[in-house]
């Protein structure tokens, strides 16, 4: 959790209202259900990602959070009011930003700005806006002519226009070249510094690595794991990823394993290249099996170019989460693709 967070958190004499609250909603289009009893909640000043393959119900838990969609059972409170019912009140208080917007491919940067300026009482300066989205050079441009990145860039800008206290982003990356992710991503992590709630959802994992507090994975309409990124990629059997200089035989892999990982240890390939993956270890890696490896290399003349104790990345955690529908997601986009 950020520190406006925490400090959001520290109310005297009342427990705090989540800025988001999902208690076991349910949602189905005919007899096809799409949530089935999703819970999580999103404290007021924290990042918090949702994360899942297409499909897995992650548009239609934003959409009922908010107030477009109404879930068919449960409950939904967003900073403190029903979505639904309290829409007009609420929605002044939520920048939304979407992967693709209805904009007029006619229209500028500038002119886009300042016509949304008009529906707020107490809006950002759109010149202000434009310089900081770094649109500044591409404010007189027609839409249809800006880059994919300049688009989602002119997006958040959008999203930020009223001030908002709740911001919900959807591939806020998506489109952008390395120095404008990296740009945005500082403006993402400088919002919530400031207090802003974030809902993040997102096929950039380095991104929700970077910049979540918090996270919750969908898959199939329902929630598989939550926690912090840490939590999420140090569950699971402890494990040391490392690569050499020069492959190893199998016989050579299985020796290691006995020398360095003791008892029931194994050493197998991860990857292209010298790369391997030690499981089967009987408690989390210390100083002593990093010693260990290093001298059974240099006994052997091999040199341990890459070495990661313990935790996996937050892709590997998330394919072993919904691994399977990646794999069948790919799939039927070839068999797509080949019709």
């Amino acid at each position: 959790m950020s520190a406006a967070a925490a400090a959001s958190a520290a109310t005297v004499g009342a427990a705090p209202i989540a800025a988001i609250s999902v208690a076991s909603i349910h949602k189905a289009y005919g007899k096809r259900a799409i949530l089935t009893g999703v819970s999580f909640e999103v404290q007021r000043g924290e990042l918090f990602a949702l994360l899942g393959p297409n499909g897995a119900g992650k548009t239609t838990t934003v959409e009922i959070i908010e107030g477009y969609r109404k879930a068919d059972a449960g409950t939904v409170s967003v900073l403190g009011l029903d979505p639904v019912r309290d829409g007009t009140k609420l929605r002044p208080s939520i920048g939304l930003m979407l992967q693709q917007g209805g904009i007029d491919n006619r229209t500028t940067p500038r002119e886009v700005l300042r016509l949304y300026a008009r529906f707020y009482r107490d809006p950002e300066a759109p010149e202000a806006l434009l310089t900081a989205v770094d649109l500044g050079a591409a404010a007189n441009t027609r839409y249809r002519r800006l880059s994919g990145g300049e688009k989602q860039r002119l997006s958040l800008a959008l999203a930020l226009l009223g001030r908002p206290k709740l911001l919900i982003l959807d591939e806020p990356t998506a489109g952008m070249d390395p120095a404008a992710k990296h740009a945005t991503r500082e403006r993402i992590a400088a919002l919530r510094a400031a207090g802003t709630t974030i809902l993040l959802t997102t096929h950039e994992l380095g991104d929700v690595e970077l910049l979540a507090d918090r996270v919750a994975v969908l898959d199939r309409g329902r929630v598989v794991a939550s926690g912090t990124p840490a939590e999420l990629t140090g569950a699971g059997a402890p494990r040391v990823r490392f690569r050499l200089s020069e492959a190893l035989a199998d016989a050579d892999a299985a020796a290691l394993a006995r020398a360095v990982g003791g008892a029931g240890a194994r050493v197998s390939a991860a990857g292209a290249g010298a790369a391997y993956e030690m499981t089967g270890l009987a408690a989390a890696p210390d100083p002593r099996l990093v010693a260990a490896l290093a001298a059974w290399c240099a006994e052997r003349g091999l040199l341990l170019t890459e070495l990661r104790l313990g935790a996996r990345s937050l892709e590997e955690r998330y394919l072993e989460l919904v691994g399977a529908d990646v794999a069948a997601e790919a799939e039927g986009a070839e068999a797509e693709g080949a019709a």
